[in-house]
This record gives structure tokens, C-alpha cells and sequence, in this order.
């Protein structure tokens, strides 16, 4: 198979990856002093690009990491139908690269220069198969997307997928709810073993994740594995992505059933609640006691949402804080909204010639 446009010959499998590097950590980038460029391992990056979307920001951030030339290949799927979701596009990538390793990134995700060295350190453990870390709000962005940024990072607004949009504790090994495929790096064959699934976008790299943790392989959290992306640009963009997000969660537990998926029923059970109160409390009006047990969620809710901004205040400013706040409680209702969409909605998989519409394109480095 070679590249369209490139006549680059594919291997039809990647190469081992068993070797163990000599890293060493200076102040805050991996650094490998004794190591011949052809022992690095070859890296290619996967960057699956929207039909409309004519400046790749992550190709240009790619071109700059530090890391041998020969040893890295930048690949970007395009395509010109809109129903071909980055699942597919990365499926078909993955048969197009030759990298050990496969970084992905979206079009609009700027990768620190280090990230490559940085990921070859965990690599060295041959159980470990995917690294990934937050994708940070860029602190020049404006004011709006700040703010989005700051309630992204948030427990209350998006519970442990926080450690997707800020840095959170130390390294560790982690489940699939705290990477995103946006910025992630990976062992090519433990993702080609598994695949994307066609049938979900989003959450097709969620499930791909649980598939390699089902297999026995260790996904890592490097708080330190840092990229630069900015939030949507509007409100109406947001809520978008929110209930998009809700209903691709629903999907993925309809189609791969787990109890993990227990704590993304909240929001949903919390929206049914809201609807329901104000008949509840019309029923027990007159009976204190039942009224205050109705109330009593909604009460231990506000306060948890207090104190969340004061948190964010502390991570930021009081007035970003109060930005924030009314858009936690609109992220959890849309959410549980779309969550509920996503239970009831059809599962179509795409059209079974989709991927004939896909181009590569490489990116000198």
C-alpha cells in the first residue's frame, strides 16, 4: 500500500517494540545523550482533518519536535464527506503510516516539542500502550474560551474527564475517561489490534482505549504531556459539543456495556429531577418534611457548585469564577440531556465505501 501522492511503500505489520531506553530526565524534558538515530523508534502522526479546515496547526507544531527527521512521519486524512467520522479516517490511517508509535492529534491541537521524547521514557515498560495528558486553553485565547477552559477542568462540570483540559495530579496509570484522541500517543499495533469502531463519534477512541485495558495493556496520564488547544469559539458551538459528547457516552455503553459508565448517569438522572420537582412539589406542599428531602438534592447541589467556583476563583479570579458558574450548571443539564438522546437514537454505522473518499497527505519535516 503506499501513500496517495507520496509513493511511500506501507509495511503490512510495525515493526517490535521491545527495546528499552536510556532516558534521562532534565529539568522538564526527556533527553536521550547516548542513543544513535537508528535505534529511535519510527513516530508517525495521525492528524484526521476536517472537510473544511484548510490551516493544520498541529502539523505545523509536529514539524518542530525534537526528534531525529528520519525518524518521523506526519500523515493528514482528509476527506470531502462530511459523514466520514475521525474513527474511520483513523482506521484508515493507521493502515497508511509505518510508525512503532502513532501520535494522534486533531487539526487545531499544538503539541509541546518535547512530547515524543517525553512519551519514549514510558514507553520503555512493554505493557504500557498509550500515554496521553491534558489539552490546555491557551493563555492568549479570548475571555470566552478562557472561561470554558476553566469550567472544562472542572469535577462538577466534567467529573474525571477533567484531566483532559487541565494538568491534575502526578503520573499514573488511568482508565480511557481521562484521555482524549486529540492529543494522544500510542503503540500502532495495540491500536490496530483493536481498532476505532465506525459506529461511534464521538467516543470511538473511549472504547478503543477499554478495548487495550480489556487486552491487559496500561494506559498512562502525564500531567506534564501537555498541549495547547483552544475551546470553542461560541456559546451555541459549546452546547453543541456538550450534547455531543452526552449522546456518543450513551452509545458507547449501549454498545460496549460497562459498569464504569455508572457515574455518566448522573447528569441524566439529575435533569429528570429538575423536571420533576416542581410536580413534587405541588404533591407535598403541605407536608414539610417530604418537601425538604425533595429540596435536599438540589441544596447539597448548589452547595457543591459554590464551592466549585470558589475553586476555580483560586485557580484563576473571582470574576472568571462567576463566569464560570452559571456555565457548570449548563453543562450538566446538557450533558444529561444529551445522554438521554444518545440512549434512544439509532446507531448507524457510515456508508460501507466511506473510506474510498479518503486522502493522505504528508507533511515535510
Amino acid at each position: 500500500m503506499a501513500l496517495w501522492g507520496s509513493g511511500v511503500r506501507i509495511p503490512s505489520a510495525p515493526p517490535s517494540f521491545n527495546r528499552r531506553f536510556d532516558l534521562e530526565l532534565r529539568g522538564s524534558n526527556f533527553i536521550t545523550p547516548g542513543i544513535m538515530n537508528d535505534e529511535w523508534p519510527l513516530v508517525s502522526v495521525l492528524i484526521p482533518v476536517h472537510p473544511h479546515v484548510t490551516e493544520v496547526k498541529s502539523a505545523e507544531a509536529a514539524r518542530r519536535f525534537d526528534y531525529p527527521r528520519e525518524k518521523l512521519e506526519i500523515v493528514i486524512v482528509r476527506t470531502t464527506d462530511l459523514s466520514i467520522g475521525p474513527g474511520v479516517k483513523r482506521n484508515a490511517g493507521l493502515k497508511a503510516i509505518r510508525g512503532e508509535l502513532v501520535y494522534f492529534l486533531d487539526d487545531d491541537s499544538v503539541a509541546e516539542p518535547g512530547n515524543v521524547k517525553r512519551a519514549l521514557h514510558h514507553f520503555s515498560d512493554p505493557r504500557v500502550k498509550v500515554v496521553g495528558g491534558p489539552n490546555v486553553c491557551p493563555p492568549e485565547a479570548p475571555l470566552f474560551e478562557r472561561v470554558l477552559g476553566l469550567v472544562m477542568g472542572t469535577w462538577l462540570a466534567f467529573g474525571p474527564s477533567r484531566t483532559r483540559y487541565r494538568p491534575v495530579g502526578k503520573l499514573r496509570e488511568c482508565g480511557e475517561k481521562e484521555l482524549i484522541s486529540s492529543h494522544l500517543i500510542a503503540r500502532r499495533d495495540a491500536v490496530v489490534e483493536v481498532g476505532f469502531d465506525p459506529k461511534l463519534w464521538p467516543n470511538e477512541e473511549n472504547a478503543m482505549m477499554n478495548g487495550i485495558k480489556q487486552r491487559g495493556g496500561k494506559l498512562l496520564y502525564d500531567p506534564e504531556f501537555l498541549s495547547r488547544r483552544r475551546p470553542r469559539r461560541t456559546l451555541h458551538a459549546y452546547v453543541k459539543m456538550v450534547l455531543f459528547y452526552g449522546g456518543g457516552r450513551a452509545q458507547q455503553f449501549r454498545l460496549y456495556p460497562s459498569t464504569d459508565v455508572v457515574i455518566n448517569f448522573i447528569p441524566p438522572l439529575f435533569c429528570l429531577y429538575l423536571l420533576a420537582l416542581p410536580f413534587l412539589i405541588a404533591a407535598f406542599i403541605s407536608m414539610k418534611t417530604a418537601l425538604l428531602l425533595l429540596l435536599l438534592p438540589l441544596i447539597l447541589y448548589l452547595l457543591v457548585l459554590v464551592g466549585q467556583t470558589i475553586n476555580v476563583a483560586a485557580q484563576s479570579n473571582p470574576g472568571l469564577a462567576l463566569l464560570a458558574m452559571p456555565l457548570m450548571v449548563l453543562t450538566n443539564i446538557l450533558y444529561g440531556l444529551g445522554f438521554w438522546r444518545g440512549l434512544f437514537i439509532s446507531i448507524k454505522p457510515p456508508p460501507p465505501v466511506a473510506e474510498k473518499d479518503i486522502r493522505f497527505e504528508t507533511v515535510p519535516v
